[in-house]
């Protein structure tokens, strides 16, 4: 039986109650919800089906190590107190990312240097060789955290941040991050019961995220490559098991997710990404513009979009939020619509009143997630029994 190890799943703020119940839900064990992370327990397969599957987080960390130092001796002592022979080979590269809360260390640059003094003087020492370092493709990522005097020591699972799906190569002005796109998905409620649409939909993430969600296909399936798979332990057999036990789970999608753009560069960018994910399928995209339409399809739908802001595109800001408010509310009864703004000033022009609001960041903008119902027909009639 292999061992179960503590890991840690970076994640967006914000995201921490969603991705602590995608991890139940995949089935880890002492699951711990921290500010934009979520400690687990699993083995190496569960290591490898987070990766594959998780759609918010942003990495997966697994501790290897702790101490305390509150100088640069006690750092370097920490760090070659370690084996790292276990872990990489003399002829081999590593990168080393380091995050600093520390009144004793300044500068995470710094803290990198010193640990890759350690880590290459041991080698240098026992077998006369030593690695070097590649920050593009390495062997090994490390990561250090360091807070007050507490050093952390982990080696990154995932390797290039996890929002690289692997289906999107092409991109617009704007994209959205693919993990903010899945998390603002699964924080709106979306679980593939209903038809949707993205109004505004750019280079498709929102699109085929919706897509993967309805259908349960794991996030991460297109991606290339993770950085465990150049591991010493890496087992290439439980991976394929582990890829063919997810992709059995997948299931049928019975509504129609739809994009509109504007923009023909965009619509066609988009539908070359939902063709790399292999999902046109179940999207269909079209060029028009989302203030001349009106809902298409009976029953509930249910709207995503990343309208665009003032830091973004050169749009008349209040007149274009007066038009989604006026859309919303004369061309889509039965919509629960959710829309995410970094321009909190706009939201003022929407002309309803959201009955949600969500603090996210998008990038280092700070951001809100809205809601916004619109009722078949008025709304007291809804009520009334």
């Amino acid at each position: 039986m292999e061992e179960n190890f503590k890991m840690i799943a970076k994640c967006f703020f914000g995201f921490e109650e969603i991705l602590e119940k995608e991890l139940r839900t995949l089935g880890a064990q002492d699951v711990e919800k921290g500010v934009r992370m979520v400690s687990f327990k699993g083995d190496k397969g569960f290591m490898y089906k987070a990766n594959l599957s998780l759609r918010t987080a942003l990495k997966v960390l697994k501790p290897i190590y702790s101490f305390r130092a509150n100088n640069e001796q006690a750092l370097y002592k920490g760090i070659s107190g370690l084996n790292w022979s276990k872990y990489l080979n003399a002829n081999q590269t590593f990168v080393i990312d380091a995050t600093v809360h520390s009144t004793y260390f300044n500068h995470s640059e710094f803290v990198s240097q010193k640990c890759k003094d350690a880590i290459v003087d041991q080698f240098r020492e026992r077998t006369g060789q030593r690695p070097s370092i590649d920050k593009q493709y390495p062997d090994l990522r490390i990561n250090i955290h360091i807070d007050k005097d507490q050093v952390s020591v982990a080696l990154d699972t995932s390797g290039a941040s996890l929002h690289q799906r692997g289906y999107r190569t092409a991109t617009n002005i704007a994209p959205i991050n693919e993990v903010l796109a899945a998390g603002i998905l699964l924080l709106s409620g979306w679980d593939g019961q209903s038809h949707f649409l993205d109004p505004m939909c750019g280079s498709g993430t929102f699109l085929a995220e919706a897509a993967m969600i309805a259908c349960n296909i794991p996030a991460n399936i297109n991606r290339k490559e993770f950085a465990f798979e150049k591991w010493k332990d890496w087992d290439n057999d439980l991976f394929d098991t582990i890829v063919g036990s997810l992709m059995k789970k997948t299931r049928e999608f019975h509504y129609t997710i739809k994009g509109f753009d504007k923009a023909p560069s965009a619509v066609s960018k988009a539908k070359d990404n939902i063709r790399n994910a292999n999902l046109e399928d179940y999207i269909k995209v079209y060029e028009e513009n989302f203030f001349d339409t009106e809902k298409e399809t009976e029953g509930k739908l249910h709207v995503v979009f990343n309208p665009p802001y003032d830091e973004r595109l050169d749009i008349h800001m209040e007149r274009f939020y007066a038009n989604i408010g006026d859309t919303l509310k004369k061309n889509y009864p039965g919509t629960n619509a959710w829309f995410i703004t970094a321009n909190l000033e706009a939201l003022k022009f929407v002309g309803l009143k959201p009955s949600r609001k969500i603090k996210l960041f998008n990038g280092s903008l700070e951001a809100r997630l809205v809601k916004y119902e619109m009722y078949e027909g008025s709304k007291r009639t809804k009520f009334q029994v």
